[in-house]
């Protein structure tokens, strides 16, 4: 849990940065870094959809990823944890990005190809070399976000504590399952298609509630193996 632990700081750290950057920088400079955070979040999501070698299982995972996510209503129940922190924080006359910042973050700091198979090496062989390296980029990453978004970026840190703490432990129960690389490939490259909507998002392109994909992430190594099954 030490890589956990320590990316957990490095987003209320870079988070805390940006928050005392943030009355310096001018709005039209703080527009431009999210359009640029933008692009290289699109960058980052395609980097890991290349590496899918099963179309079928990405394609099936979504589908009925969506399904569930819409029918519980993830998208909807994260924004209500955002607008309950926005609600607190939100001064009179002013609209607040609180909410999007602790939305946005959360999904650009949880659903990577780095959070999952860093988690699952951390988890597997007690390798958090993933998980630090990925804590350098989220310190950017969370500086940047919180001088466009606000405060709402400081509180996705908990979103990756319980997140990434909890792939940690979940890949230590299945430790027997995980050593297949199609099924990490399954997952990773799930998560990078999450990570390009985002981006489209972040950038304005479209509007697409991503949260509701996360069971995706979450069901593809189980559509990965009934397709091998099937297949022979």
């Amino acid at each position: 849990m030490l890589g956990v632990i320590v990316n957990t700081i490095t987003v209320i750290i870079g988070s805390t940065i940006g928050l005392l950057l943030k009355k310096g920088i001018p709005e039209k400079i703080s527009n431009a870094v999210m359009t640029g955070i933008g692009l290289c979040t699109i960058y980052i999501g395609i980097s890991g959809v290349i590496e899918c070698k099963d179309p079928l299982t990405l394609i099936f995972s979504m589908v009925i990823g969506v399904i569930i996510g819409a029918l519980i209503k993830v998208d909807d129940g994260i924004n209500k944890v955002g607008s309950y922190i926005s609600n607190k924080f939100k001064k009179s006359g002013k609209n607040s990005t609180v909410a999007e910042g602790f939305v946005t973050a959360c999904l650009i700091f949880c659903i990577g190809a780095m959070t999952i198979t860093g988690s699952i090496e951390a988890g597997l062989n007690n390798n958090n070399e993933i998980l630090f390296t990925k804590s350098l980029l989220d310190l950017i990453s969370s500086t940047m976000l919180a001088v466009s978004l606000g405060v709402g970026v400081l509180f996705a840190a908990i979103f990756v504590l319980v997140f990434q703490g909890g792939l940690v432990l979940l890949s230590q129960l299945l430790s027997g399952v995980l050593t297949d690389a199609g099924i990490i490939t399954s997952i990773t490259s799930t998560g990078g298609l999450l990570i390009m909507a985002l981006g489209l998002n972040i950038i304005g392109v479209t509007k697409i509630k991503v949260a509701d994909f996360l069971p995706a992430i979450v069901i593809s190594p189980l559509v990965y193996s009934l397709l091998q099954m099937i297949m022979g």
